[in-house]
């Protein structure tokens, strides 16, 4: 009864097309950032509370790496689910940004750390163009066998010119200390603020941008490139544009992922895997959804969370310990079968199963 539009009337089309047009949704969300800024930094620093729960190893070992996946998520949905183009070379991409971000604050004396963080998705975006190229001609698998590409090229160029790591014998990189506007971000809550603005900036620049001319023209592309050529829409433009736009976002990601999440990082830590584990994010969560980038990075995050804990209290509770090739490779297995799963009962994932919930909702108690 709660969520109705019943004496919710729009009087223009502004109104109407608004990025939230029902008010239960404007409060939900409003309620849900005010909870992320405000709420959460405040109970941890309340003693009582934060004595009670580690808020470092959830700051650290959830919050931050669900915000960065999902701004990598999101990147990977804006080229696969909105423009139709699959790719294979998110983590690449994700290890141009962090890897830039790196150089412009080592070579670069006195550049401020967030436009080392936006030049980084800049030289990601670059190379997106580059290995987006190909997709002029080719289409499908042999799309993501041509992006397949840029991983494997990239992780090879970052392990082959030392420049890169700044001479390091081992190809590892030590993130610089991370300062905004004068602001020493040292903290694992300060840390998690400043990837939580990044995140909702980001996020909301492309809910607008999907809803735009820029959206419209990537998803006549998905549906079908020949029509929509012939209808107007410039098909290597719009093609190009999608990989150059996913690419900043994934630099950016892979930027904080090296100095908000790891500190340090090297060129095997952006391996295939990572790129699968981004990918199953947004199968799951929802496929040309920005919603379901979000619903599928904390799947993944907390799944693996959710598995230890169940693990612990089954052996507490009952005495059974689960072998230990088993219990590693639990969480694949259960990846493997939510994959199957969403492809063939709900192909649109999470984010579409929150959809439906939210109409039946509007409709209740009527059928239809």
């Amino acid at each position: 009864m709660l969520y109705r539009e019943t004496g919710q009337f729009k009087s223009d089309y502004a109104a109407d097309q608004q990025l939230f047009p029902i008010r239960q949704d404007r409060i939900a969300i409003i309620a849900l950032l005010a909870v992320a800024f405000l709420g959460i930094p405040l109970a941890a620093a309340t003693p009582g509370i934060a004595g009670a729960i580690d808020f470092n190893y959830w700051f650290n070992g959830v919050l931050i790496p669900f915000l960065i996946f999902s701004l990598a998520a999101l990147g990977l949905n804006i080229l696969t689910g909105y423009a139709g183009l699959l790719s294979l070379g998110t983590a690449a991409f994700m290890a141009v940004g962090a890897f830039a971000a790196y150089n412009f604050e080592l070579r670069v004396p006195g550049i401020p750390m967030l436009l080392s963080f936006v030049l980084a998705g800049c030289v990601a975006a670059l190379v997106g163009l580059v290995f987006g190229l190909p997709s002029l001609r080719i289409r499908g698998f042999y799309l993501a066998v041509a992006t397949l590409a840029a991983q494997f090229f990239v992780v090879w160029a970052l392990t082959k010119f030392a420049w890169f790591s700044n001479y390091s014998t081992s190809g590892v990189i030590t993130a610089q200390k991370i300062v905004v506007f004068g602001w020493v971000v040292d903290t694992p809550v300060k840390r998690y603020l400043l990837v939580l603005a990044v995140v909702c900036v980001m996020a909301l620049a492309a809910k607008n941008l999907v809803r735009g001319a820029i959206g419209r023209a990537w998803m006549a592309v998905r549906d079908m490139d020949v029509a929509a050529e012939v209808v107007g829409i410039p098909i290597v433009r719009t093609k190009l544009l999608a990989f150059a736009i996913s690419s900043f976002y994934c630099g950016v990601a892979g930027a904080l992922y090296a100095f908000a999440y790891l500190g340090t990082v090297e060129p095997a830590g952006f391996e295939l895997d990572l790129s699968f584990r981004i990918l199953f994010m947004i199968i799951i969560g929802g496929v040309g959804s920005i919603l379901g980038s979000f619903l599928g990075a904390a799947f993944i995050v907390l799944l693996p969370i959710f598995l230890d804990l169940s693990a612990n209290a089954i052996e507490h509770t009952f005495g059974l310990a689960l072998p230990s090739g088993l219990a590693s490779n639990l969480t694949l297995i259960i990846f493997g079968a939510l994959i199957v799963f969403f492809l063939v009962v709900e192909p649109l994932g999470l984010a579409r199963l929150w959809q439906i919930g939210k109409e039946k909702l509007r409709l209740w108690p009527f059928p239809h």
